[in-house]
């Protein structure tokens, strides 16, 4: 039996290695409760986790740097972000309905232009975007951008600042310790 499993999972790795000329598609996989492997290349739900990126292994690193330069935010922002958000998980979806990578809720994708939150290039652009314009709105005071990026803009306008809630205060203070965090790495390599 687990011979079996294995030579199957060798011939799917080896159709997915081998057969994918175009690597740019991403591929999900999950075990279910009887350790079938099922994999995928559009996640219908959170138990899905990232197998096989697209073109290297750094290409959601490379969408970060592109869409911080793009936006004028520092990276680490975007990716701390995304830690704390997703933990890199780009097919996660939150009990609010908020999703991928930076869990953008669905109206807030509409705005700013995302049709699939579920694609690591579209979820980082648009969490980007958003975030240039939460700091915009908040004349940079990081804080309350980081506030309305995940309370909403209006509760930090109601409050005046970061409001009272304990999820959304907890939210800035581990946004801000990974931005240091990758603020250090970054200056190591």
């Amino acid at each position: 039996m687990l011979i079996k499993r294995l030579h199957i999972f060798i011939a799917a790795a080896f159709m997915l290695f081998g057969f994918c000329s175009d690597a740019a598609a991403a591929i999900y996989r999950y075990v279910d409760a009887n350790g079938q492997l099922h994999f995928t290349n559009v996640p219908t739900g959170n138990h899905y986790r990232l197998y096989r990126g697209d073109r290297d292994g750094n290409r959601i690193e490379d969408l970060i740097e592109h869409f911080a330069s793009k936006f004028r935010l520092e990276s680490a922002l975007v990716k701390a972000v995304i830690k704390v958000e997703s933990n890199f998980n780009p097919s996660v979806v939150s009990h609010k309905g908020a999703q991928g990578l930076m869990q953008l809720m669905p109206g807030t994708a509409r705005e700013v232009g995302v049709s699939n939150p579920f694609d690591p290039r579209q979820s980082i652009y648009g969490g980007s975007l958003y975030l240039r314009k939460m700091l915009d709105s908040f004349n940079f005071n990081l804080d309350y951008a980081l506030a309305a990026y995940n309370a909403g803009p209006s509760a930090v306008r109601k409050y005046g600042g970061i409001p009272p809630y304990k999820e959304t205060q907890n939210y800035v203070k581990r946004v801000k310790k990974y931005i240091d965090y990758y603020r250090r790495e970054k200056v190591i390599n």
